[in-house]
């Protein structure tokens, strides 16, 4: 009767232990229910009929008497054993999405009738499911195995017809162990430096016939990037700082305007960027900066051979000893650097002699000026969204006589890998900047580029 008490009560965990309503279950009901245990020993018998209600050791597990029950005639499946692993202790492996169990006569047999014992037999698997489930769901401080930590690995079979003497065969299914395994081995190796690098190819044009009405020129404007960073892992080296940055910017425009070049240069521009540093408190670091720039190429103005700038025509360094602070969040997607040096040294350099030194505040006959004095550097990068970052740089030198200051900021919306549109704006100030004739622009200078184009990047993070 113990086995009979489980059935009945699987049914009942099903139910939510509510009223059941009305149903026919007579094509499903045998006149007599055996159960047996796994040496085929009857326990017990239960006969129904119109007036019996289902009881066992004087409990009522479940009121259910035939004359709730749409009487209809039904032909009786033979009684047959309930394996004996429907009574093991449950084993949890994965929660799955199971049909609803209807307990309504069916109208129509999908088998003979010589296999309705096969539709009995679904029916009591989904049942033992359903109930096993639920069981787990509910009760999870009861279920002593899941099935990757198993004492032994589960054993699995697939049957087959074996084409020589026509029977069918059960096989069982070699099982990994090293698939159940819930350790994860793989093969990470430390990565002590990191690295990035960028790079894009970006364009611009415009095209007015002659005839445009409003008028016009066209243009066609070509901007190549490309950037290299490194920077010691501070997983591994929480003590040291170092960071190193490169990068060179190069701009063509071609204007109609210009009677003289073919093609001019509008951004010239190599970058190095160091800093070193050892840690003193929390986020904050002993550092000692380093900072050149200087463009490749002569560059001149709009219909003119007057040499405007060439390769170290200006050129500037910039050495700087103090305190950097370091932050990141914990998403990796804020990054925000400061460093303080009250000690600088700033050297600016004019070689060529096609150049009026004095507009870089360079002496005549000079090609060189040092400064002391003190500098401050601000870099935040932030990640706004997975397609959308912004990245900013802010440089300030004095000598306490003149101030210089470059602010930068750069914003990247990525269509996809492989496209991309970059909006750039340079600003800077120079108390030594000479005043241009004809302009209301002084000491504030403004650069602003749009562009389109292709861009690739790869790095170790």
């Amino acid at each position: 009767m113990r086995h009979l008490i489980i059935t009945i009560a699987a049914a009942t965990l099903v139910l939510n232990a509510q009223a059941l309503p009305k149903v026919n279950l007579s094509p499903y009901m045998p006149s007599t229910i055996t159960v047996e245990d796994t040496l085929n020993w009857a326990l017990g018998n239960v006969t129904t009929s119109d007036s019996d209600v289902i009881r066992t050791n004087d409990t009522n597990i479940e009121e259910l008497t035939l004359e709730d029950v749409e009487s209809t005639p039904y032909t009786p499946r033979p009684t047959r054993q309930v394996p004996s692993a429907y009574f093991a202790p449950v084993v949890f492996d994965t929660y799955q999405y199971l049909d609803s169990l209807s307990f309504m006569t069916d109208v129509t047999h999908d088998v003979p009738e010589a296999f309705y014992w096969l539709e009995d037999l679904g029916r009591s698997r989904d049942l033992i499911e359903h109930a096993r489930q639920r069981y787990a769901i509910n009760s999870p401080g009861n279920v002593k195995y899941l099935l990757k930590n198993l004492p032994e690995p589960p054993k699995s079979y697939r049957a087959f017809v074996d084409p020589a003497t026509t029977h069918i065969v059960l096989e069982e299914i070699k099982v990994d162990e090293k698939q159940l395994s819930s350790e994860i081995t793989a093969n990470i190796d430390e990565k002590h430096w990191l690295h990035n690098f960028n790079s894009s190819l970006q364009f611009s044009q415009a095209y007015i016939s002659p005839n445009w009405y409003q008028g016009g020129n066209s243009s066609f404007n070509l901007i190549a990037l490309v950037a290299y960073n490194v920077k010691l892992n501070t997983k591994f080296y929480p003590k040291y700082l170092f960071e190193f940055n490169v990068q060179y910017k190069f701009s063509l425009n071609s204007t109609p305007e210009d009677k003289v070049h073919d093609i001019n240069i509008s951004e010239d521009i190599l970058q190095i960027n160091a800093t070193a540093g050892l840690k003193a408190a929390h986020r904050w670091f002993y550092s000692a900066n380093f900072m050149f720039k200087t463009q490749l190429f002569n560059s001149y103005p709009t219909n003119s051979d007057k040499l405007q700038s060439s390769f170290l025509s200006p050129g500037e360094l910039n050495l700087g000893l103090g305190m950097t602070y370091s932050y990141e969040n914990e998403k990796k997607t804020v990054n925000f650097g400061v460093s303080l040096s009250p000690l600088s040294w700033n050297m600016k350099t004019c070689i060529t002699d096609r150049l009026d030194e004095t507009a870089y505040g360079i002496e005549p006959g000079r090609k060189v000026v040092n400064n002391v004095g003190s500098s401050a550097e601000l870099t935040l990068a932030w990640k706004i969204t997975y397609n959308i970052s912004y990245t900013s740089r802010l440089f300030i030198f004095s000598d306490y006589k003149f101030i210089q200051a470059d602010w930068e900021h750069t914003f990247d919306f990525n269509i996809n890998k492989f496209l991309s549109t970059r909006l750039y704006l340079h600003m800077r100030y120079d108390s030594q900047t000479p005043i241009v004739l004809g302009s209301n622009w002084k000491k504030f200078q403004l650069k602003e580029i749009l562009s389109f184009g292709f861009a690739y990047k790869f790095g170790t993070v």
